[in-house]
C-alpha cells in the first residue's frame, strides 16, 4: 500500500482547531500550565514514533531506465516499529520564531525473490535470497510569524527547509551488466542509491490552550519544486494534544502523516522515490 494524504482532513483538522481556540478563553487561565506552551521562550519534546512506511523506488543503471520497486510486495511489509522523533520551538520574539524537527527511521528486510529485481546495473535474480536496507534521516528548519496571537491560541505561517536524506541498499547474489550491455551472473553484491533531498516547504501551524492544563495543535505543510536535478512535492500533516502536569512538563499524544515524491537525476541517485510514513507519536514536552 502506498502512502497517500486525504486533504480532506485539513479542514476538518483546521476548524476544529479554531473551535477549540474560540473556547479556550472560558476554559483556560493566564499563568496555567499550558500556557506555558504558548508563551514561554523554549519548547521542546521528544518521543517515541509508532510508525508504517510504505516505499516505492527506482534506480537506473548507466545505460538503463529501470522499473519501479514497490519494497513492501517484493519484501514484505514489515510491521509497526518504534522510532524516535524531537521537536524544538524557539520564540524570539512572541511573534517572530523558529522551529526545528529530527525524525530517523531505518529499516532491514530479507527476503526469496519470486522475480528479477532491477537495482541500478544490477539484477537480482529470482529464487535468490536478498536483503534490503533503507535508512531515512529527516531534519526541518523553519521560520515562523505568528500573523494571529491572543491570551490563548496563536495561528503562524511558515517557511524552511525540508531535507530527506534516504538510503537504499540491495544485496545479494545475480547478475551484472555493464555499460556495454555485457552480463556476468553468480555475482554477489551490495548496491547502495542514496538520495539526499532538500525540499522547501511552506504551511500553517496553530496551536491552543482549551484548559488550563490541555493544549492542542495542528500543522499542515506542502511544496512543489523542479530545481538542480530534483523534482519534487512534499505534503505533511499533523495533529496533537498535551497534558501539561506541572508549569514546565507535558505528555502527549499526535498523529503524523507525510508523504513526498521525488525524481532525481544525480551522480548519487539517478531514479524516482515515493516515500511516506504515518503513525501516532506519545512524547515529553518541556518549556521554560
Amino acid at each position: 500500500m502506498r502512502a497517500r494524504i486525504d486533504f480532506r482532513f485539513t479542514p476538518l483538522l483546521l476548524g476544529s482547531l479554531l473551535a477549540a481556540g474560540v473556547a479556550g478563553p472560558a476554559l483556560a487561565q493566564t499563568g496555567s500550565p499550558a500556557q506555558a506552551l504558548l508563551d514561554d521562550k523554549f519548547v521542546a519534546s521528544m518521543g517515541l514514533f509508532v510508525v508504517q512506511s510504505d516505499v516505492t523506488a527506482r534506480l537506473n543503471g548507466q545505460s538503463s531506465t529501470n522499473p519501479d520497486v514497490d519494497f513492501d510486495k517484493t519484501f514484505g511489509k514489515p510491521s509497526d516499529a518504534t522510532r524516535f522523533r524531537a521537536d524544538a520551538l524557539w520564540r524570539i520574539t512572541p511573534t517572530h520564531h523558529m522551529r526545528m524537527m529530527y525524525f530517523k527511521d531505518d529499516v532491514t528486510r530479507s527476503a526469496t525473490l519470486s522475480q528479477d529485481v532491477k537495482w541500478g546495473d544490477y539484477t537480482f535474480l529470482a529464487g535468490g535470497g536478498v536483503q534490503s536496507e533503507r535508512k531515512t534521516s529527516i531534519f526541518e528548519l523553519a521560520y515562523e510569524y505568528a500573523f494571529m496571537r491572543q491570551p490563548t491560541y496563536e495561528v503562524a505561517g511558515t517557511f524552511g527547509v525540508h531535507y530527506t536524506d534516504l538510503s537504499l541498499k540491495l544485496s545479494g547474489s545475480g547478475q551484472i551488466t555493464d555499460g556495454s550491455g555485457n552480463t556476468t551472473t553468480g555475482v554477489s553484491k551490495s548496491v547502495e542509491g542514496s538520495a539526499p533531498v532538500p525540499l522547501p516547504v511552506i504551511g500553517l501551524r496553530a496551536g491552543w490552550v482549551v484548559a488550563p492544563q490541555w493544549y492542542i495543535d495542528g500543522q499542515v505543510q506542502f511544496f512543489k519544486v523542479n530545481v538542480n536535478g530534483v523534482d519534487g512535492s512534499l505534503s505533511d500533516l499533523r495533529a496533537g494534544a498535551t497534558w501539561m502536569f506541572n508549569p514546565n512538563f507535558g505528555l502527549g499524544l499526535g498523529y503524523n502523516r507525510f508523504y513526498t515524491k521525488v525524481d532525481v537525476s544525480k551522480d548519487s541517485y539517478n531514479g524516482n522515490v515515493k516515500f511516506g510514513y504515518s503513525g501516532f507519536q506519545a512524547y515529553l514536552t518541556g518549556a521554560f
